[in-house]
């Protein structure tokens, strides 16, 4: 394998071309982390494919673009993975020719006036989903593992933050891991490892550019507050999935002891301890949790949430009606999960739903008029 420190300085050589007002130099109106727009929208998945299945056709959709601009959305987290334009195999290889999917889902994102925040979702030693298919661990590996697999990812950061160098803040930002692993303590281990792990990916970025607008997962699958990462000057962003037993109602992927109750979830709800879910309680889990950040000046953002097709959906909407009109007190923007899909607005499957036709795309109006007006 190359040496990836040497190798860093030769990848992605070939800058994209943007229009103008989207490459313009950072100016005095440019936005940093100190104070963000309350973004609202949606993540964007793709269809970058697996290794060894090349991506066919476009990556991203003109159409939810459109859409989302066309509802007054202005914000498309895309989780992407390095597997995409890399390989697992080989952690230093970086091709161009996927990137450039990339590069056009940001141009669509100056089209429209929608903000364009990069996430790797998969980044090389650790995936929320799968981190098993690494050929090393990111957290847990040993000292030589880990001090590999970190820096591959520098080098796959600072690779982006070449290739997009110039883009305004206004336009892109980056956010670092997605959902670091679930921690017995905040104090613990993984905790000190993942702030280690965020300063150098911040440091590695800023080498090339030091203005990017960067955000980083909370620890707990992104669920807290990290307090470690203050002074690094990023935006820190969180997930709207709690309770699971709501949010994530028979969810196959969520691990049983996660699930705060298996019964058919009402809201508001009373778990298997007896405790009870409501407004209330979202605000402590969600804004109080996130106090001792935000009263240091941290801008929080939301950047998954949503709620699984099977949650009924007359109590999907009453959750997410309280979810939101936190975040609003709170000026926290958001970004669900699905825009079409089991967790989205459109497409979604639910049996409870009298879907509308909208350009060929079954529409969960109910849910889209609830966001629209949060």
């Amino acid at each position: 394998m190359k040496d990836l420190a040497t190798c860093a300085a030769g990848v992605a050589t070939t800058r994209p071309v943007f229009a103008a007002n989207g490459t313009v130099s950072r100016a005095e109106e440019d936005i940093s982390a100190t104070r963000i727009p309350r973004w609202r929208g949606f993540n964007l998945q793709g269809r970058f494919a697996m290794p060894g299945r090349p991506y066919v056709g476009r990556a991203f959709d003109e159409f939810d673009f459109a859409t989302m601009a066309e509802w007054g959305f202005d914000f498309a987290r895309l989780p992407l993975s390095y597997w995409a334009w890399g390989r697992k195999d080989d952690w230093s290889i970086i091709n161009e020719e996927p990137l450039k999917e990339i590069d056009r889902a940001i141009e669509l994102g100056r089209q429209y006036g929608i903000h364009i925040n990069l996430n790797f979702h998969r980044i090389p030693g650790y995936c929320i989903n799968e981190r098993e298919l690494e050929q090393a661990d990111l957290f847990t590996g040993t000292k030589a593992e880990r001090d590999r697999a970190l820096s591959a990812a520098v080098l796959h950061w600072k690779a982006f933050a070449k290739r997009y160098k110039g883009i305004l803040n206004r336009r892109l930002s980056f956010d670092l891991i997605n959902e670091p692993p679930k921690m017995r303590s905040y104090e613990g281990y993984l905790e000190e490892r993942y702030v280690e792990i965020v300063k150098a990916l911040v440091a590695g970025i800023r080498e090339v550019d030091p203005s990017r607008l960067i955000f980083a997962d909370g620890i707990n699958i992104g669920q807290a507050p990290v307090m470690g990462i203050v002074d690094l000057g990023l935006v820190q962003s969180t997930r709207g999935y709690m309770p699971k037993a709501v949010s994530h109602y028979t969810a196959t992927w969520v691990p049983r002891d996660e699930f705060e109750s298996l019964n058919i979830p009402t809201w508001p709800m009373k778990d298997d301890q007896g405790q009870v879910w409501d407004r209330a309680r979202l605000r402590r889990e969600f804004i109080d949790r996130y106090k001792p950040l935000t009263d240091r000046g941290v801008q929080v953002h939301v950047g998954e949430w949503g709620c699984f097709n099977k949650t009924p959906h007359d109590v999907t909407l009453a959750w997410m009606r309280d979810c939101l009109s936190l975040w609003k007190e709170a000026r926290w923007g958001f970004s669900m999960w699905n825009l079409r899909g089991s967790f989205g607005v459109m497409d979604s499957e639910r049996q409870d739903v009298n879907y509308e036709d909208y350009k060929g795309h079954k529409l969960d109006r109910r849910m889209i008029e609830l966001l629209r007006a949060s």
